[in-house]
């Protein structure tokens, strides 16, 4: 039995809604969670991999509230973060309840231009969003611990998420730096994680009021400061894996007594089939584990209907900005030598800059930005500058590379895509005939390799072999093959 505090039952048995039951909310909280995973839309269509998947032993069923979103069972042994699927960027492990706050942030018909998530790390629904965004407008993720950020870049990369920006910052910081600056925020606070207790059983062990009325004071700061940073007209997602209402519906209802005039809850009770099983009589989103035999979460959906005050003391603007915008004979190079080498069209929406010897690629929406705020990580980089010509880089090829079957690409078979991931280098003599033909033919150099008709990085053809430029922090000890 998982050990839940007799003060924690007492208190959430009064917060239950009156057509569930204690007894049924002790036994899922003791049922192991289902596992779950969400396809990358932008690697590979959600039929495709549902297709390759099927053939390799796994039965995926469907999420109600994510269209790419999957219980999986079947292959119990193997190890999900493992899969070459998983490592190629094709899905996402993510849990199921997880998946409803970007679902709610991109319910209407238009997609916005500019969002902030406002603590995103490891990186679930920060890629999410960069999906459902399709790599189009802006995307600012930021994460308030520093070791966490490394980790989110690892994620976005792996996704290929090229529009995203990410910062480092207390999430408290953004409505005074970035005022009435995005069409929608997400804001998936730090919480007592009370939902989470079927993945983490000692999450309730030593459960204590005093910090749950801590750490609402904490989100009431950070649900005040993003409703700030929101344009009026856009959204704002406010979301927990928690289940007490005073770290759910008062924070919400908190932000309409401070701004009353320009706090409208949007209801999320026709977000799905079912939706309103969950539903609050404020439209809200209460998920307790057994509705949907899933983690337990709260979603709420408010719209800015006006402009607020802004704080007075304005920052002062960042100096020292280290790129510039790269040249036009640079920048006509550099756009020939994707070209010719990999078939990549590098996006004229975007910009090209430059620092040092460095080639970045940045969404046309950050320039806006420059000096507003400090930024880890912007775009994409896209090559270093070499004393001849350039030399791509991984991330760029991942974020950037269409599908296989372009010229200088060859697919791998999954034993190849295996030892690719693992650093090593690939024998030309292992290929088929007519592979070992379509080599043959190609003059030497830089080329791709793709494993499912996805790019999987950079080799450099030697002729009898194809040597691997896999970076050396990417390459995996253990890998495993689904097919």
């Amino acid at each position: 039995m998982i050990p839940l505090h007799p003060n924690f039952i007492s208190h959430i048995q009064n917060e239950l809604p009156s057509h569930l039951s204690l007894t049924d909310f002790i036994d899922y909280c003791n049922q192991p969670l289902r596992k779950s995973i969400r396809v990358n839309t932008l690697k590979i269509t959600t039929p495709n991999f549902v297709d390759i998947m099927t053939q390799a032993g796994w039965q995926l069923s469907v999420i109600p509230w994510c269209d790419d979103g999957f219980w999986i069972e079947g292959n119990e042994d193997i190890q999900l973060g493992n899969a070459i699927e998983h490592i190629q960027g094709l899905f996402y492990i993510q849990e199921a309840s997880s998946m409803l706050p970007p679902t709610a942030l991109f319910a209407d018909s238009t997609i916005p231009e500019t969002v902030l998530d406002v603590a995103s790390a490891p990186g679930s629904k920060t890629t999410q969003i960069a999906a459902l965004m399709n790599n189009s407008g802006l995307l600012v993720a930021n994460e308030y611990s520093a070791s966490r950020v490394k980790v989110l870049h690892a994620n976005v990369s792996r996704m290929g998420a090229s529009h995203t920006a990410l910062t480092h910052f207390d999430g408290r910081v953004f409505g005074e730096y970035l005022f009435e600056s995005f069409d929608a925020i997400l804001l998936d606070a730090p919480c007592g994680g009370e939902g989470t207790v079927r993945k983490d059983p000692l999450a309730l062990k030593h459960w204590d009021i005093e910090d749950v009325t801590a750490i609402a004071e904490t989100q009431k700061d950070l649900i005040e400061s993003a409703f700030l940073a929101l344009k009026p007209g856009g959204t704002l997602v406010y979301s927990t894996c928690t289940l007490s209402q005073l770290e759910n519906q008062h924070i919400c209802k908190h932000l309409q007594q401070v701004y009353p005039d320009a706090v409208e809850f949007v209801s999320l009770a026709d977000l799905f089939n079912g939706a309103d099983k969950a539903c609050t009589e404020e439209g809200f989103l209460h998920v307790w584990p057994q509705i949907y035999d899933s983690e337990g979460f709260f979603v709420a959906k408010i719209r800015k209907t006006a402009s607020v005050e802004r704080n007075k003391n304005q920052p002062k603007q960042q100096k020292n900005f280290p790129f510039a915008v790269a040249g036009e004979k640079q920048q006509n190079e550099l756009r020939q030598y994707f070209k010719e080498t990999f078939s990549i069209e590098l996006p004229h929406d975007d910009v090209i800059m430059l620092r040092d010897d460095e080639y970045w690629l940045f969404p046309a929406q950050f320039m806006t930005f420059i000096g507003k705020m400090r930024f880890q990580r912007i775009g994409i980089k896209l090559a270093d500058a070499m004393k001849k010509g350039y030399k791509a880089k991984h991330e760029a090829i991942i974020a950037l590379s269409t599908a296989s079957g372009a010229p200088r690409t060859i697919e791998l078979k999954a034993a190849q895509a295996q030892d690719f991931l693992m650093g090593r280098d690939i024998a030309t003599q292992s290929f088929e005939e007519a592979a070992q033909q379509y080599l043959a033919k190609l003059a030497q150099g830089e080329m791709l390799v793709s494993y499912h008709g996805v790019v999987l990085g950079v080799v450099k053809h030697l002729g009898h072999r194809l040597k691997n430029n896999l970076p050396r922090d990417l390459v995996r000890d253990k890998v495993n093959l689904s097919l």
